[in-house]
């Protein structure tokens, strides 16, 4: 029995080569991570992030094909971290108000993106590939159909309010939250406070009629 287990652990760990594949992949990403945080979208090219990682540029393609590819994966990984943080304030019972879960929607996603700057140039680089604003779109219909389905639940819009009317307020304050971030790569609060109420104004228009 106990070699029963003993094998059985040796078959669940990765093979070497696999778990070696897994480690460079990982430096590839945090390489691309760093090089977009300092220096913008535009410097981080495969050989530049190649060169940060410690790993020759022509391995770097045996894992990803191209820049694009190293994009998509790193915008992939910032989306599950902002997705958990989103959640777990959304999670808290004492929201009451709709301005305070549009707070507890968009506070996570500002302090993410003060943390990790590359975030910033992934979303909202003027200069990005279409790849990139595909997955941006993808991941912003995502949020905003979860975000619709949140306030039903909360009876914070009305039972009949189009799911299309809580996309709009989303892109309308994802747009804003750019602009922010445009001109400060800490995001313009001014700028933000004015995607809170816009997003909140709007969505008020939508809340349950009151007897």
């Amino acid at each position: 029995m106990v070699e029963n287990q003993v094998a059985s652990q040796a078959a669940s760990r990765p093979a070497p080569v696999q778990r070696r594949g897994m480690l460079r992949v990982q430096a590839i990403l945090d390489a691309a991570d760093q090089i977009l945080a300092e220096e913008g979208y535009e410097a981080s090219t495969l050989g530049a992030i190649g060169k940060r990682a410690g790993i020759p540029t022509a391995s770097v393609y045996h894992y990803f094909a191209d820049r694009n590819q190293v994009d998509a994966a790193l915008m992939e990984r910032h989306g599950r971290n902002v997705e958990e943080l989103v959640v777990a304030a959304a999670d808290d019972p004492g929201l009451g108000t709709l301005r305070e879960v549009v707070d507890a929607l968009i506070d996570p996603q500002l302090a993410y993106c003060r943390a990790h700057p590359s975030t910033v140039e992934l979303r909202y680089a003027s200069r990005r590939s279409p790849m990139l604003v595909e997955l941006g779109e993808s991941w912003g219909r995502a949020r905003a159909s979860a975000f619709w389905r949140y306030l039903l639940d909360r009876e914070l819009i009305a039972a009949d309010t189009p799911e299309l009317a809580v996309h709009i307020g989303y892109e309308a304050a994802d747009r804003i939250f750019g602009v922010a971030f445009r001109g400060s790569r800490t995001g313009d609060e001014a700028t933000i406070d004015e995607a809170r109420r816009l997003m909140t104004a709007y969505l008020g228009t939508y809340a349950p009629k009151r007897r």
